[in-house]
């Protein structure tokens, strides 16, 4: 497969769940695009294994906004992933070692093509909807301009048309904690036999803090001690509820995700951008979509706030394409795509409920 980079993969594997069943004339196909630190496992539990519930399980399944008695659900591993599909953990075909930092830089495009590959395979020629939050939104989108014809609807959730100059730096010095590590050994640790957990740690913790809203980590935290009401005065131990927190996010991150997996996605997150190749214009770059849209941000989302939905509403409002847009007042920050809101939730599962499918047997 050739990247964007100018790289190629001479081979490679993609991870994919489904959920549901596929109608006679496979149009009832939903492709989920999953965010940073997501998978391919979207919905539903995983046989007795203890806390295995799909990122996206409350949105996805029968009965639920995205319905799957009525929709076969796809869920994909990105390339450059850590949850089986090709990634820098894997092994190099041309020399034999695993990839580490030698694995291509790949971009959103380079996803949304191998995506498009998987569904090939599965004979699968046009989607019902492409679907996702945050990154996964961008990939939504981008869909909708790689492969107009092959995509009926586009639900882009909490996301934007590309990185502002702060999220870049907030990527950037996530990247520099991991790289700083000095057990990440210039991305091939793996053959030294460790981790560059304290950089991973201190990624995630930085993320964290960027997902969540200061409303809601007051309601949460506010500043109360970890123990008791006096201060030890100390600068090592954990001395407020929201250090412990992140500190336990940090730990929990480190044990499970891949420091080069997390350099490859914030780097493609960093790339994105439909419109650079039309000097800047969204408009002239949501030209070639032809999908039916679904847009919805949350008020307190000051990672991808509204204002860049907005942008990608103006865009495709000046080039006449349909689209609807929900922006739900809601205090959990960026991570409220992936929680409870039932206005939120209403929101997808009408506009689910809308789309009609040629034919509905199986």
């Amino acid at each position: 497969m050739a990247l964007s980079s100018g790289a190629e993969l001479a081979q490679y594997q993609l991870c994919f769940e489904t959920y549901g069943e596929l109608n006679v004339n496979k149009s009832n196909a939903i492709l989920i695009c999953h965010a940073l630190n997501a998978s391919h496992h979207v919905a539903g539990f995983y046989q007795g294994q203890e806390n295995s519930e799909g990122w996206w399980n409350n949105m996805i399944g029968p009965g639920k906004p995205v319905d799957t008695n009525r929709f076969f659900v796809i869920g994909v591993n990105n390339l450059g992933s850590c949850f089986g599909s090709t990634g820098p953990m894997h092994v190099n075909p041309a020399n034999g070692r695993i990839y580490g930092a030698d694995f291509p830089v790949v971009t959103v495009e380079d996803w949304v093509n191998a995506q498009a590959r998987l569904l090939d395979r599965l004979g699968i020629a046009q989607l019902a909807a492409v679907m996702g939050g945050s990154l996964g939104g961008m990939q939504a989108l981008s869909w909708s301009l790689q492969y107009p014809q092959r995509v009926k609807h586009a639900v882009v959730i909490a996301s934007a048309p590309n990185l502002t100059a702060e999220n870049i730096a907030f990527n950037e010095v996530a990247r520099r904690a991991i790289v700083t590590d000095p057990d990440f050994h210039g991305g091939h640790f793996y053959e030294h036999g460790v981790l560059p957990k304290r950089g991973l740690r201190i990624a995630r913790m930085l993320g964290h803090i960027t997902y969540l809203s200061d409303d809601v980590m007051n309601s949460k935290f506010g500043r109360n001690l970890q123990e008791g009401d006096a201060y030890r005065f100390s600068t090592q131990d954990i001395e407020f509820q929201i250090e412990s927190y992140l500190r336990y996010q940090g730990d929990k991150f480190s044990h499970y995700f891949d420091a080069n997996t997390y350099l490859l996605i914030t780097r493609a997150l960093d790339y994105f951008d439909p419109a650079k190749p039309f000097q800047g214009d969204l408009v002239k770059a949501l030209a070639s979509a032809s999908a039916q849209f679904l847009l919805v941000s949350f008020t307190t989302d000051w990672r991808f706030a509204p204002s860049r939905s907005r942008e990608m509403v103006q865009a495709l409002v000046a080039n006449k394409r349909s689209l609807s847009y929900a922006e739900i007042d809601a205090p959990h920050g960026h991570d409220a795509f992936l929680l409870d809101d039932p206005r939120y939730l209403r929101v997808v599962r009408s506009y689910f409920e809308n789309i009609h499918l040629t034919d509905q047997t199986t």
